[in-house]
């Protein structure tokens, strides 16, 4: 998908020269970097990615018992930190 929307945003000096930093030794423009770290802390992850992501879970086959089971066996009782 192309870039069609700009938008500007303003930084403290000193992270603007972090990020100038960080993008120039991974060899990226600052806006690559900031739209990088946008799409992995708010994830623009569609329906499909989320499917196969769901998909691929379901395929480990891992444990599973009652809510009550795995909480007891995940949560320690109180006595287990007075000892």
């Amino acid at each position: 998908m192309g870039l069609t929307k700009k938008t500007t945003i303003l930084l403290q000096p000193e992270l603007h020269r972090r990020l100038a930093r960080l993008a120039e030794q991974r060899r990226t423009s600052m806006g690559e970097l900031i739209r990088t770290a946008c799409v992995r802390q708010y994830g623009l992850a569609g329906s499909p990615q989320r499917t196969n992501a769901v998909a691929a879970m379901a395929e480990l086959s891992l444990p599973v018992s009652s809510t009550g089971d795995m909480k007891r066996q995940s949560v320690p009782e109180p006595e287990a930190f007075m000892r």
